[in-house]
């Protein structure tokens, strides 16, 4: 499983970056993701990455956040820029082949707040 750090308090208009590693296992050669899941609603899909870098986002995050990853060094990382109270969010990465399987390590609390 993934697990995620590097959540945090911050202000609107700021900036945090969450980082994921591998716990006893590796990334492969499998699509990254990033979900979030905020209070009483649904996860959802914020960004991934496959193994030749390219990258989508969901819209409500397009120019704010970045994804990227190193699938050698199992590290990926989500700089987020311009938060926002709406990405109030419990942060989870992920593979897509977890996604799949429905399979989740523990995320990281981001709290955007004044």
């Amino acid at each position: 499983q993934l697990q995620a750090s590097g959540g945090g308090l911050a202000q609107p208009g700021g900036s945090l970056t969450l980082s994921c590693v591998a716990s006893g296992s590796t990334f492969g050669a499998d699509v990254l993701v990033w979900y979030r899941q905020a209070p009483g609603k649904q996860r959802e899909l914020v960004a991934g990455i496959n193994t030749s870098g390219t990258t989508n986002y969901a819209d409500s995050v397009k120019g704010r956040f970045t994804i990227s990853g190193d699938n050698a060094k199992n590290l990926l990382l989500l700089q987020m820029n311009n938060l926002k109270p709406e990405d109030t969010a419990v942060y989870y990465c992920n593979t897509l082949m977890g996604v799949i399987r429905d399979s989740w390590g523990q995320g990281t609390l981001v709290t955007v707040s004044s």
